[in-house]
């Protein structure tokens, strides 16, 4: 088991010393941090008295120091976190509800029935005005620095040199990241980067729309690009000319490194040919920049945290802060973020204020983004994630206090800015942004941010593609465990070296970093951006929200079963309708008792930290045949969820849809790949799929940060894949009634073509087969393809949600909460489809990374320009068309044909939020 603490944390019952192991935060606090392991039994010797230690205390987690009675405050940084249930003596473990259930949840033993406190609610912070100073930022260096940068007309110098191929939208991430690949032996320069994302792919406005046309924006002006090509398609709503025209609205500065807007208008293959010709001359112009010496004052950085500990806000925190308040006397930028995460912390924030209204845009920042959370239901002591809590910050008061260390102690708050707001001014900024590591750094990105300090107590690896991240670790045994993926060790503090050398230290490794000296991350070679992700409610609505006073809750059961997307009956649509006796014949692949058109071997990342490491385990093992003649294919499912987000119902839709490839027919070997931090880790998964009747020791487990960074994690993927001897799957003749198929229709929808999917549809559902369709899709909008379908024009609802499995063959409608193309397909395949048939008219779609996705059209002008990217042609009356359309569906399933967009790498893969999830 997996539970984030390696064998070596573990220390048998002995005598020791409170200063070896206890850190008290500040003096004067009642509580103190366990810098190890105790063990049931352990004897403390606290000044002179000794302690048995009645219950196992993990790494991280709080004993009492002094006597606390019933109902005081525990402290620490002077700050009430908790209150005591009952009085504790000295030597009790601290713990409230949901720390000590997180800590249960991963199997530790000797652990007390009850929890020891309670989390102190969040009371709303209220500004006094006469209370703030106004002070002085700290004193500038006499003579400023300088460090090896390239230097840029419209703003600060680059620390890198990247060619950047930039997505406007989700429908252009699999095109920039193809479109990279044809340049991946350029050299001279740090490399040609794709920018792909998850936003803007919908179908209307998003209300993330300023959000994100601001960071595309920001991307392009970032200092260390030296050229862009922003990638667009017809028709699109996030596009080059929205991004070009939002420039000219807010007082952009115009992008003066080498550029170009390409429209994709044609066939894929054809287009990436067209954009490498417009990216190609480029090359050897950003190869041919040179670093030169500029000032240190040109160095901004951003300031993160993730996979927090409790020795976060002891050790690594306040270093970042130190060597970010050495910056600023030379001159730099320093940027903190992360919203929710200073939730409570307000003081220590606004201790040394430029102004009055700097102060009151702070505070009015924080209240816009607790509003934001309440309209979906939710409130912002969610934030903590199951690895935080796991690792010794019970609650969102231990978390933001550590967080907010970011900022030295004699440093000002200069500034206060909104999402990917480009900078104000030097000195300290605070940017709005979601306690989402990943989105978060996006918008210090876009804001001109050319450097990431990113500090960690677990170990969290992740990695911008154009910006260097220095990671500081808060403790040398997580230092020594993940020595390859970290940067610095702020551990050493604990153990006794002087945060003034630490500090030295670090700034002089941040002045190479930014001179071209590769961070441990860089040499890693895995990066990815994931943008602030749409919200669906742009207000209060009655039955969800809940006020911002940090008390109100709401439990699950309370919403709207649409809004929470709760598990339907999955009794199929019943119609008369007549059984096929000579159904369109296929060739499956039978194995383990099932049928079916293929056999994967799955890597599934438990959140989206270890979705690129997923992915690139994935291509390895197909690349060299991990699984031998077991498996069909290798497939990854990187996505941006399990961390970063709300809980309840989107939550519930995110574990539904993960268990449902777990458990899908064509899933024949799986492993699940965890960070180690995140809120839905492995164990979070052992019991999801415990509940779902199934056994988890068919599933292989493998950690990141508890297997000891990528090399280990990568023999214990292996090894586990390479520890069967399965049988090849035997080929059999097979029907299209033994397969689940949905039918989408994007386009234009003529009466013929409608009839003719209702035909394929009756015959894969008469033969035996089930078929699904969309709640919000054309089909069964269509009164046409009702009447062909079902014999009735009637509308019909869904009979199942969101991703849910079934077990009854049939007609099937899944609700989905949107029209995003990618979360419908999402949806369809952890539902248990093996296959998607979709009438493409307008333009084409790209495939599911599991399921594939078949493309035919009738449509003239579409085969006429998307020809190249079509699986068929559909012609002739609604009989033939479907003929056609089950033909490619046998071709596909008998694994005679590849689909057009999977052979081309135009692949995705997307999780949806639902109507209430949000990032936190």
């Amino acid at each position: 088991m997996h539970d984030s603490a390696p064998d070596s944390y573990r220390e048998a019952p002995a005598m020791v010393s409170f200063d070896e192991i206890g850190v008290l935060p500040e003096p004067g606090d009642n509580v103190a941090i366990c810098s190890r392991r105790l063990e049931q039994g352990t004897v403390v010797d606290f000044a002179g008295t000794a302690v048995t230690l009645p219950h196992t205390v993990l790494e991280g987690h709080r004993i009492v120091a002094r006597p606390i009675a019933a109902g005081e405050a525990l402290l620490s940084w002077h700050t009430p976190f908790a209150r005591a249930r009952r009085d504790l003596a000295i030597g009790d473990y601290v713990c409230t509800p949901t720390s000590l259930a997180a800590v249960a949840s991963r199997g530790v033993e000797g652990l007390p029935a009850e929890p020891s406190a309670d989390n102190e609610p969040l009371d709303p912070y209220e500004l006094d005005e006469n209370a703030l100073n106004f002070g002085q930022q700290v004193t500038s260096v006499e003579q400023p620095g300088t460090f090896l940068g390239y230097p840029r007309e419209q703003g600060p110098a680059g620390t890198r040199n990247h060619l950047v191929l930039l997505a406007t939208s989700s429908r252009n991430s699999a095109f920039v990241t193809e479109l990279a690949k044809r340049f991946a032996d350029a050299d001279g320069f740090d490399g040609v980067v794709p920018v792909a994302h998850t936003e803007g792919g919908e179908e209307g406005a998003p209300n993330n729309l300023r959000i994100l046309l601001a960071t595309l924006a920001g991307f392009a002006l970032n200092p260390n690009v030296g050229a862009v090509l922003i990638v667009d398609s017809e028709g699109e709503l996030v596009s080059g000319q929205a991004i070009r025209d939002f420039m000219v609205e807010e007082g952009y500065p115009p992008i003066r490194v080498p550029h170009a807007y390409f429209t994709r208008r044609s066939g894929f293959e054809k287009d990436l040919a067209e954009a490498a010709k417009l990216v190609e001359p480029w090359v050897p112009i950003v190869a041919a920049q040179e670093r030169q010496e500029v000032p240190l004052a040109d160095l901004w950085i951003g300031l993160q945290c993730g996979g927090s500990d409790a020795f976060s806000g002891v050790s690594a925190n306040p270093l970042s802060g130190a060597v970010a308040r050495e910056v600023i006397r030379h001159g730099g930028i320093a940027v903190l973020a992360e919203t929710d995460e200073l939730i409570g912390a307000e003081p220590y924030v606004l201790k040394n204020v430029r102004d009055l209204s700097t102060a009151k845009r702070f505070l009015r920042t924080v209240q816009s983004f607790k509003e934001r959370v309440g309209w979906h239901g939710h409130t912002a002591e969610g934030n903590p994630s199951g690895g935080n809590v796991y690792r010794g910050l019970y609650n969102i008061v231990l978390k933001s206090v550590g967080a907010a260390r970011k900022l030295d102690r004699d440093v000002r708050l200069d500034h206060v800015i909104d999402y990917a707001e480009r900078m104000p001014g030097h000195g300290f900024v605070f940017m709005d942004s979601p306690g989402n590591d990943l989105e978060s750094v996006a918008g210090q990105v876009a804001s001109g941010c050319n450097l990431i300090f990113f500090t960690t107590g677990n170990g969290s690896i992740t990695n911008f593609p154009f910006v260097p991240t220095i990671k500081f670790v808060t403790t040398s045994t997580r230092y020594e465990l993940l020595h390859a993926e970290m940067d610095v060790d702020a551990g050493r503090y604990l153990t006794g070296t002087p945060m003034a050398k630490l500090t030295d230290e670090t700034f002089d490794l941040t002045v190479r970093v930014a001179s071209g000296e590769p961070s441990a991350g860089e040499r890693a070679g895995h990066s990815q951006v994931s943008i602030w992700r749409n919200w669906r409610q742009s207000g209060p609505r009655e039955g969800i929200s809940i006020t911002t006073d940090g008390r109100t809750s709401r439990s699950l059961a309370d919403l709207p079963a649409e809004d929470r997307d709760a598990p339907l009956p999955a009794t199929p649509l019943t119609f008369s309708a007549e059984k096929t006796s000579t159904a369109t014949g296929v060739v499956l692949l039978e194995a383990d008792g099932k049928r079916v058109p293929e056999q994967v071997g799955l890597i599934l990342p438990t959140s989206l930290c270890s979705g690129m490491i997923a992915l690139r385990l994935a291509e390895k093992a197909e690349t060299e045949n991990w699984a031998g003649v077991s498996v069909s294919r290798m497939v990854a499912l990187p996505h941006t969820e399990g961390c970063g987000s709300s809980g309840g119902a989107s939550e519930e839709t995110f574990a539904r849809t993960m268990v449902g490839y777990l458990l899908h027919p064509n899933v024949r070997m799986a492993l699940l790949l965890e960070h180690g931090c995140e809120k839905t880790h492995n164990d979070y998964f052992r019991s999801r799929l415990v509940e779902a009747g199934a056994d988890p020791s068919r599933f292989g487990w493998a950690s990141i940060q508890a297997d000891g960074g990528l090399d280990a994690v990568t023999t214990r993927v292996k090894d586990w894949f390479g520890s069967f001897a399965l049988p090849a799957p035997e080929q059999v003749e097979g029907t299209v009634g033994e397969l689940t198929v949905a039918l989408e229709a994007r386009g234009d929808l003529t009466p013929e073509t409608a009839e003719a999917m209702a035909l394929i549809g009756r015959e894969i559902v008469g033969a035996g087969g089930s078929v699904v369709l969309s709640s919000r899709g054309a089909l069964v909008a269509d009164q046409n393809f009702r009447s062909a379908a079902f014999g009735s024009t009637a509308e019909v609802g869904p009979t199942i949600a969101h991703g849910q499995r079934f077990t009854l063959p049939g007609w099937h409608v899944m609700r989905m909460p949107g029209k995003d193309w990618m979360e419908t397909a999402t949806g369809f395949g952890a539902g248990g489809v093996q296959q998607i048939l979709a009438h493409v008219a307008g333009g084409t779609l790209s495939a599911q990374r599991f399921v594939p996705v078949v493309q035919f059209s009738s449509h003239p002008p579409t085969v006429a320009t998307y020809g190249d990217d079509l699986d068929a042609v559909a012609l002739g009356d609604a009989g033939e068309q479907a003929q056609a359309g089950l033909e490619i569906i046998a071709a596909v399933a008998s694994r005679r044909q590849t689909p057009k967009a999977v052979a081309s790498g135009n692949v995705g893969f997307q999780i949806t939020r639902g109507l209430l999830g949000t990032s936190m």
